[in-house]
C-alpha cells in the first residue's frame, strides 16, 4: 500500500461516496451486494488498510507497538511481552498483542490486523524468519520491526535472540559427559525455526563428542500427552538415557510421559529443556535447562525500534548471552548402560 492511499481514493476507484465506503468497511449500514463488491475490489487493488483508531487524528504516529508471538500459553513468550510492555510504557507507547498458535497463515492475518490498526512498529516471533510472508508484508508496507527468538540469515531482517545453535550445543554437551545415547523431543520443525536450529546444535554437540544421534521425535507444541510417542522408543534394548527437549514445556511433558510409562527421572532417563521458564524450577524434579533472557529480549527490541522511529538507521542483529540452570532432572547415566 502506498503510504498516501486514503478512503477517498477507495471511493473514487469504486465510484461511490466516502460514506458508502465507510459503511461497507465498518458494517455500519446497508449497501447493495454489487456496491460492496466494488468497494472491496478497490480496497484490494489499492492495498488500503482502514485505520481503526484515531481516524481523524493528524499525527503521524499512533504511539502503538504491535506484538506477535506464537503462543501466550508458553511463559517464555509472556516474559518477553512483559519486557516489551514495560519498555513501551516508559516511552509513552501502548501495545497491541496477537498470537499465531505457531501457524504461518495466522501470522499473516495477525500482521495485517496490526497494520490495519496503524501500529508504528512490530516486535514479533515467526515460524520461519527466512521465508515469512508476514515479514514480506511488513517490508512492503515500510513498517519497522524487530524479531525476537528468531535468527535469520537474511541480513536485512533484524532480530534479538540467543544463538540457538551454540546454546543447544552447550546444553547437549553437558549430557555427553556421562550419557552415550541421547535423543531429542522437538516441537515441529515446520512450525519453529528455533526448534530446527536447536536440532542443529544437538547434532553438532554429539558429533563433536563422537556420538551417534539418538532418536528425534517431533511433537505438536500444544501436545502435553506424549506417553504414546515415547513408549515405543523407550522399549528399545538400547534406549536413550537422556532426552533433550526443544523447549521447557516440551521437556516437562516428556518428564510426565516417562513417569506414565514407568520410568524415573533422572534415575532411568535424564531430561533437559530450553528456555528457563520459572515453573521449571518449581516442579519436582526441577528441570535442568538453558535460560534465555526473555524479558531483556523484549526490552532491547523496543529500544532498537524507538531509535529507528527517532530517525536512526534500521537495527541489525543482536545476540544476547545465555546461561545454563542446573536441575534435578539431569543425572548420571544408569550403570547398566
Amino acid at each position: 500500500m502506498a503510504k498516501g492511499t486514503t478512503i477517498r481514493d477507495v471511493a473514487a476507484r469504486a465510484g461511490v461516496s466516502i460514506a458508502t465506503v465507510s459503511r461497507v468497511l465498518n458494517h455500519g449500514g446497508l449497501a447493495a451486494p454489487e456496491t460492496a463488491e466494488r468497494v472491496h475490489a478497490a480496497v484490494a487493488e489499492l492495498g488500503f488498510r482502514p485505520n481503526r483508531i484515531g481516524r481523524s487524528l493528524k499525527a503521524a504516529r499512533t504511539r502503538t507497538f504491535g506484538v506477535l508471538v506464537p503462543s501466550l500459553r508458553n511463559p517464555v513468550f509472556a516474559d518477553a511481552v512483559a519486557g516489551i510492555q514495560d519498555a513501551a510504557a516508559a516511552a509513552g507507547y501502548s501495545v497491541l498483542i496477537a498470537s499465531s498458535d505457531y501457524q504461518p497463515e495466522r501470522e499473516v492475518r495477525a500482521v495485517e490486523s496490526l497494520l490495519s490498526h496503524q501500529a508504528d512498529a512490530l516486535v514479533l516471533t515467526v515460524a520461519d524468519a527466512d521465508h515469512a510472508e508476514s515479514l514480506d508484508r511488513l517490508e512492503a508496507a515500510g513498517t519497522p520491526y524487530v524479531l525476537i527468538y528468531n535468527q535469520t540469515r537474511a541480513a536485512a531482517r533484524p532480530y534479538v535472540s540467543v544463538d540457538n545453535v551454540a546454546a543447544a550445543h552447550a546444553l547437549v554437551g553437558m549430557l555427553t559427559l556421562g550419557h552415550r545415547r541421547i535423543g531429542m523431543v522437538a516441537g515441529r520443525f515446520g512450525q519453529s525455526d528455533r526448534s530446527r536450529l536447536r536440532h542443529e546444535g544437538f547434532l553438532s554437540a554429539l558429533e563433536s563428542h563422537g556420538l551417534e544421534p539418538g532418536p528425534v521425535i517431533e511433537v505438536d507444541f500444544a501436545d502435553t500427552q506424549l506417553a504414546h510417542r515415547l513408549a515405543p522408543v523407550m522399549q528399545w534394548p538400547a534406549r536413550p538415557t537422556a532426552l533433550f527437549g526443544s523447549n521447557d514445556l516440551v521437556a516437562l511433558a516428556v518428564i510426565r510421559a516417562l513417569r506414565d510409562i514407568g520410568l524415573s527421572v533422572p534415575g532411568d532417563v535424564s531430561v533437559t529443556g530450553f528456555d528457563g521458564i520459572e515453573v521449571g524450577a518449581l516442579v519436582s524434579p526441577s528441570l535442568a535447562t538453558l535460560v534465555q533472557p526473555s524479558r531483556a529480549m523484549g526490552e532491547h527490541a523496543v529500544a532498537r525500534l524507538l531509535a529507528q522511529l527517532d530517525g536512526g538507521p534500521p537495527p541489525g542483529p543482536l545476540t544476547l548471552p545465555f546461561t545454563i540452570r542446573p536441575g534435578e532432572s539431569l543425572g548420571p547415566a544408569p550403570h547398566d548402560t
